[in-house]
């Protein structure tokens, strides 16, 4: 798919003012999502109007534009990424260009029976799948909206289709589902699926749960795992932040996301774009640039915009400074408005 001629743009990395190579991209597909997660955003939302978001050529033209300048792995994120209409079709026009070498994609499951063997035909290589609980009772309390059967249902669709890996994606609170650590991972392993327990982060003022009394850091999730299984340290990963562990003669690994307890961002090689065309340089921090009015501005040529996103690295932070602590200053902007 084409958008008319463009400019050429020399550079093909993007280095930010610390030297760290960026070459992961999220990109959010719609702010909209069918499940109300307690950590995630609030019972009640108000959504983006469909005027003010990027439409699925957009989305693919940024997508490009980033491949041109060495991205080589590329994230589809929501909200509920499997919410936005023809995203089978956005995602085989992003698989197919020339320099990415990986597409994946976040989901909650809950439309994804039905969906896995199209998102595996166009070129998705490796899912994620959000489960925090495997009581029906307790996971549609924690999702407000959700159905564990048609989640479950999804698993079962997405391994049957084929992809590379399919990892799960557990946030833990304590006295919500802690007692399940063990029941989730036993669910992964037997199921030859990967999965990571998460660091509750703060996004977006809630008033569901205290965050800092339901804090569970990952030190102490490693101390309930060695309960029944051995960690052995793996020595493979992925382009994000989990750091894994290995269970002999499992095929499934164990993975820690810490961003409270082990900071990982001197290792930081992603940024976020939403999907109204903010680019995100740090999820624990404001800094941003609109991309929007370049895409509209110039529809045919995409100097302008490769530019922006260049110039943008000289902003992008050190670090985030998350705190498990209520009284410390929140990021105002929920997880379905950063994209994944």
């Amino acid at each position: 798919m084409t958008y008319g001629m463009t400019q050429p743009v020399q550079q093909r990395e993007l280095i930010d003012g610390f030297n760290r190579r960026v070459d992961y991209v999220r990109l959010s597909v719609t702010d909209r999502c069918d499940f109300r997660c307690v950590y995630c955003m609030a019972e009640e939302m108000t959504f983006l109007p469909r005027a003010d978001i990027l439409s699925l050529e957009e989305l693919h033209r940024v997508a490009r534009v980033f491949v041109s300048l060495g991205v080589t792995r590329i994230r589809l994120t929501g909200g509920e990424p499997l919410v936005r209409p023809g995203i089978e079709k956005l995602a085989a026009w992003i698989a197919a260009e020339p320099g990415l070498e990986e597409l994946t994609l976040t989901t909650n499951a809950g439309r994804l029976a039905s969906k896995a063997t199209a998102l595996r035909a166009a070129g998705v290589k490796r899912l994620n799948i959000s489960l925090d609980s495997l009581d029906e009772t307790r996971f549609r309390a924690l999702t407000r909206t959700g159905n564990l059967a048609d989640v479950l249902a999804g698993i079962q669709a997405a391994r049957e289709a084929g992809f590379e890996r399919i990892r799960l994606n557990s946030v833990i609170m304590r006295g919500r589902n802690d007692d399940e650590v063990l029941a989730l991972t036993a669910f992964a392993l037997e199921n030859g699926l990967d999965i990571a327990f998460i660091e509750e982060m703060p996004l977006g003022a809630i008033d569901d749960h205290n965050r800092a009394e339901m804090f569970v850091s990952s030190e102490e999730l490693r101390d309930t795992l060695a309960q029944r299984y051995t960690l052995l340290p793996a020595t493979d990963g992925t382009a994000g932040p989990s750091r894994y562990w290995r269970v002999a003669g499992e095929s499934g690994r164990i993975g820690f996301i810490s961003p409270h307890s082990h900071n990982f961002c001197h290792l930081c090689n992603r940024v976020r774009v939403t999907v109204e065309g903010r680019l995100l340089l740090c999820l624990g921090n404001e800094h941003s640039v609109d991309l929007k009015p370049l895409l509209r501005e110039h529809p045919e040529d995409d100097a302008p915009l490769a530019q922006a996103i260049i110039a943008a690295m000289d902003i992008k932070p050190e670090r985030h400074h998350f705190s498990h602590d209520d009284n410390a200053e929140q990021l105002v902007r929920f997880m379905n408005m950063t994209g994944g």
